[in-house]
């Protein structure tokens, strides 16, 4: 209760802020115990630039699946390059994946909800786990306007099955928003993003978008729109 009252406080404290001006509170508050959660996607890419204008040494770190597309890994490099920093990178278990594919198949995401939530928390949620240690807030790339399981979601949230804060500094922004400050900064990005890819996760789990089409309808594109979450992220209440 503790937790949630002080997420409140936050909230009202930090409303109508920038997101740059999120971050600083953030990044001098918890130094050495805030970490940015990155996937390389436009949003987070935003979020990597202006936390290296703030603070260069704050740990940033992505989850590698194993079934990431080529053009993600280029990114790493090209990110990397770009702010003279190291991005941190986490691995699934391989004995964990090894029994899931061996058991349920290479491709057994295609087959069900619970198998694909099944390979998300194996190659997913437990390095997340492992990545939080230590740490007292995690930094988000979350937007309203992304899905309808994220339109209910705040600036600043209490995870309860991680026990972390996490921030959403650019939850009210558009993706107009996200495109114009990329373009602006030169920001490097996924270059799927030029090949209909707004969203990008795991290779045989992501696909082109028609015109028209929701922003993450290129995610589990096989499933309900309300079921397209991997569980890294709580909904909002």
């Amino acid at each position: 209760m503790k937790s949630k009252n002080l997420v409140q406080e936050l909230n009202t404290k930090l409303s109508g802020l920038t997101p740059e001006d999120v971050l600083k509170y953030f990044l001098i508050e918890y130094k050495g115990k805030i970490a940015l959660s990155s996937s390389l996607g436009a949003e987070d890419q935003v979020l990597t630039h202006m936390i290296c204008d703030i603070d260069k040494n704050t740990k940033i770190f992505t989850l590698d699946t194993g079934r990431m597309f080529p053009e993600t890994y280029k990114l790493i490099e090209k990110t990397n390059t770009r702010y003279k920093i190291k991005i941190n990178i986490f691995f699934p278990d391989y004995k964990q994946v090894e029994e899931m594919v061996n058991e349920k198949g290479i491709n057994l995401f295609y087959e069900s909800v619970e198998n694909r939530k099944m390979c998300c928390h194996i190659r997913k949620i437990e390095p997340l786990k492992r990545a939080f240690k230590d740490l007292d807030v995690w930094i988000c790339g979350l937007r309203k306007d992304q899905s309808i399981t994220r339109i209910s979601n705040q600036l600043i949230e209490w995870d309860e099955q991680n026990g972390l804060i996490k921030i959403n500094p650019l939850i009210d922004w558009s993706e107009q928003q996200v495109w114009d400050y990329i373009r602006k900064n030169n920001i490097p990005y996924n270059d799927l993003h030029d090949k209909g890819f707004p969203s990008i996760g795991c290779q045989p789990c992501t696909r082109a978008i028609l015109p028209g089409e929701d922003v993450r309808a290129g995610r589990w594109w096989w499933e309900q729109p309300d079921k397209k979450e991997c569980g890294l992220h709580n909904r909002g209440e």
